[in-house]
């Protein structure tokens, strides 16, 4: 909670336009690009790489990483059938599906040639933003948030790797050596949300041009529903405005806790995303 009404879209108006949807759509590029570059240092035969085509970053951070897909897909540059040839190939010189996150803002134009390119929806997202205005955050009694030393990345891994994987165990392994990448990754900041002196929850914050990307929160569950979040969520945007931010995002499925809670802390949505998947996967 704040001690005083969180900063709202009322409070700074920032329309909701297709600028607003470039800066938000580059900054979880450029967070998903240097992923991939963070794991290509780690792992140099690992073929992690990204490039840019018409404005749209496509990137490759293997088969099946999340990251592997485009941001920016007709927002930059009018959506044409040669942008598409050369996005497509990029994935399928590498034998990865072809995945495309699309902002409304690139118009009906975009989508219409997506369809008839044989491309179906696969996923919807909330993009919600917030102007990053002062604010003093009430820190509920007994938590505490601190943003980590490199001393304190293997914590920070650990925690976040066992709050996600507490419905799915068998990801375990994949988590600890994701988020081992996250933590090296270039303009990320990591802090860590202490209940009673035990560190709790784990949360990330990815820094591009004044837009402060909130990402990677994840509380274990034996200490959720005390508040570990919402001090997360402070803290890091206190931490954003202090360094020179001006904007702060957030991405989450629609209608999801995640999204309530955003809400709650003064978010508003600035658009859903739509996720489109190439059918034929490789080329023929």
């Amino acid at each position: 909670m704040l001690s005083s009404p969180p900063c709202t879209l009322f409070s700074v108006m920032i329309f909701a336009d297709l600028k607003l949807s470039q800066r938000l759509e580059r900054a979880e590029a450029t967070a998903s690009a240097l992923f991939a570059e963070a794991r290509r240092h780690a792992f140099p035969d690992c073929g992690a790489c990204w490039t840019e085509v018409a404005g749209a970053y496509a990137i490759f951070d293997g088969v099946a990483s999340p990251c592997t897909q485009t941001f920016g897909l007709g927002l930059f540059e009018e959506l044409n059938s040669d942008t598409l040839d050369r996005i497509e190939r990029f994935f399928f010189d590498r034998s990865a599906p072809v995945l495309h996150e699309v902002s409304p803002f690139a118009g009906t134009n975009a989508l219409d040639l997506l369809c008839r390119r044989n491309y179906t929806p696969e996923e919807l997202s909330s993009v919600l933003y917030q102007p990053l205005l002062p604010a003093t955050p009430a820190i509920p009694s007994g938590i505490s948030v601190r943003i980590c030393s490199s001393e304190d990345a293997a914590l920070w891994n650990e925690i976040n790797a066992k709050a996600w994987a507490y419905d799915h165990p068998e990801l375990l392994d994949f988590l600890i050596e994701t988020g081992a990448i996250f933590s090296a990754r270039e303009q990320c900041h990591l802090f860590v949300a202490e209940a009673d002196g035990v560190p709790a929850a784990a949360g990330a914050l990815c820094i591009h041009q004044g837009v402060a990307l909130l990402a990677g929160a994840a509380t274990l569950p034996e200490f959720r529903g005390r508040g570990l979040q919402s001090a997360l969520l402070a803290e890091r945007m206190r931490h954003a405005l202090a360094i020179g931010c001006d904007m702060a995002m957030m991405v989450t499925l629609p209608g999801s806790s995640s999204q309530r809670n955003a809400e709650r802390n003064g978010f508003g949505i600035a658009y859903t995303r739509t996720k489109w998947r190439l059918r034929t996967s490789l080329a023929t």
